[in-house]
This record gives C-alpha cells, structure tokens and sequence, in this order.
C-alpha cells in the first residue's frame, strides 16, 4: 500500500529525526570527554566520579556554537560577494515583492535580502533569529525562474527562517568543529606518552579496557561519524523546508519546478564556499554524491537527491503515484 505524508506529518517526523541527531552530537562530545576522564585523569573507577572531562568537552561544544552564532551570517553573505537588492532593477524589485508576501505568509518580518553575482542558479538563508535573518539568491537563479518557481524557493528559504533552520545548521557546523577539534588533540595525545596512561584504564578491569577501546575507536574515527551527524540533519531539514515552502504557498509545484531547473544546472556556484554548502537550497558544489542513492550518499551527501525531492513535491499535489515519498 502506498503511503503518503502530508505537509504537517512530515514536518514532524525531521523534526523528531533531527532532535535524535542533535542528542547524538552531545552524546559523541561527551563520549570524548570521557575517555579523556578516564584515561588522564583517572575518575571514572573513583568512588566519587568528577567528570571534568566530560564536562569541559560539552561545554566547550557549546561554547562554539555560541560564538558562531554572533559573526556568522555576515561571515557567510561577504564570503558569497551578496550585495543587498537594489528596488531600481525589476528583478530585484520582484524579488523584494516575493520575500515581502511570504514574510506576510509566514508571520515572519521580512529579513534583508542580497543578491549574489553569479550565474548558476541557488539560494541560502542565514542568521540567528528571524529579526535578523537574511536571504541570498545568485543573479541566475533569478534570470532562471519564473515568478511562481521563485516564489517555491523563496518560500523554502523562510521556512528555514521559521523552523530556525539556519540557526540549527549553524550550531551543527559549530559542534562538528568541536568534534574534529578535540578528536585531533585525543589522538595526538595517543601517539605521545599515552602507553603508562592506556595501563592504568586497563587496570580499571573489564569496564575500563572497554571504554578504552570505545573511546580510541570513537576518536580515530570521528571524522568520519561528525561528518555523517552533520549531514543526516542537513538532510532531514530540506525535506522538512520543502513540506514548509509548500504550505506557505499552498502550490508545492512551484518549488518543484524550481528544483528541475536547478537540478539541470550545469556548473558549481562558484561563490558559495565550502562552508556555507550546506544552507543552500540546492548543493553548491555540484557534488555526484548527492545525486546518488545507496548507503554512501546518504551517508555523505549534504542534500537529498533532488529527484526524491520532486517526487514528495509532487505527492503533496497528488501528483505522484510512485513507491513511497522521501523522508
């Protein structure tokens, strides 16, 4: 039997799926911290367990992503070149009308909008809070869209705005940081000195040499598990955009349109750095990995495939008759 979810179950299946991420995110971070309270500290077999270690390790997580939340939209909007849209030029004065209706529609005040000078046809939404939030389209995906499509987009982007998206992404980026950052200090501090250090959590018996290897296994590989943390949630957030443009619009078709022409899109966005890949409604790069299916590229792909994309689209105007929608 072929099941559908409608614009409201959908958001609230990411919602719970990304929540789960997030808990991941900490539990990794406190992971770290405890090995090194383990290890270096030697608390963790002590009749009163101190983790300073596990503490420090979430707290400074934490810390990050506070500290990215202040300078990061501006950091993003200079690095793509985004200058604010001028109401001289009928398309940047249609753009400013479309932002204006779905900032009505959404309940939102309308953020500041730039334009980025590029060809290739893309758009992200950046900032902490949704008084100071910002949407950035490149020229050519105004010079690619009709009005109805760029309303789909746009629409998309304030969902972002709205669900707090963007501050969400921000924050994973900050705590993925965190992550690489005190997994390469726990490795270094492996390879000098860590052998007298290893003994005494091996002394601790069964529960110590395990720990032990989970935290050595943990920190060698997380890279790779930060990585793939990061992109489940970027993932499940433009599924859940895309359910929320559609109910701002009340014409999911319009952004599905969108998708196919960005989809066919020929060349990178070259201003969008590597960094800011992950806002955007469509991946930058021009990646493979994210036009794939199978394990790897929803292992390591930042967006959804485009087609699974449209195909959910298309199901919330009844237009779709395959195997079940993405999710």
């Amino acid at each position: 039997m072929v099941q559908t979810r409608n614009i409201y179950e959908q958001q609230a299946h990411n919602k719970r799926l990304t929540f789960f991420v997030m808990l991941a995110f900490v539990a990794f971070l406190g992971l770290i911290g405890l090995g090194f309270d383990s290890l270096y500290l030697g608390t963790v077999n002590r009749s009163l367990f101190l983790p300073l270690g596990t503490f420090t390790a979430v707290a400074f997580g934490f810390g990050s992503a506070i500290w990215s939340l202040r300078g990061g939209s501006r950091a993003v909007l200079n690095s793509s070149g985004a200058v604010p849209a001028d109401p001289a030029n009928p398309a940047h004065q249609q753009l400013l009308n479309v932002v204006e209706e779905m900032a009505i529609a959404s309940g939102l005040p309308r953020p500041s909008v730039y334009v980025i000078p590029d060809e290739d046809p893309n758009a992200f939404a950046t900032g902490s809070r949704p008084e100071t939030s910002a949407i950035a389209v490149t020229q050519g995906l105004l010079d690619t869209l009709t009005r109805e499509e760029l309303q789909g987009v746009i629409a998309h982007e304030m969902s972002h705005i709205r669900n707090y998206d963007v501050r969400l992404m921000t924050v994973v980026a900050a705590l993925l940081g965190a992550i690489l950052l005190l997994a390469d200090g726990a490795r270094r501090s492996l390879w000098y000195g860590g052998g007298s250090r290893r003994k005494r959590s091996s002394a601790g018996g069964g529960a110590g040499a395990i720990l032990l290897v989970v935290w050595i296994l943990g920190v060698i590989l997380a890279p790779v598990i930060g990585q793939i943390m990061a992109m489940a949630v970027s993932r499940k957030r433009e599924y859940l955009a895309d359910a929320s443009g559609a109910e701002l619009t009340r014409n999911p078709l319009g952004l599905a349109g969108a998708l196919k022409k960005l989809e066919s899109a020929s060349t990178p966005t070259a201003s969008i750095k590597r960094g800011a890949a992950h806002l955007c409604i469509v991946d930058p790069l021009g990646r493979n990995v994210n036009s794939k299916e199978g394990f790897t590229a929803e292992l390591f792909g930042t967006h959804p495939p485009i087609e699974k994309r449209i195909l959910a689209l298309q199901a919330m105007a009844y237009q779709y008759r395959g195997a079940t929608t993405a999710a």
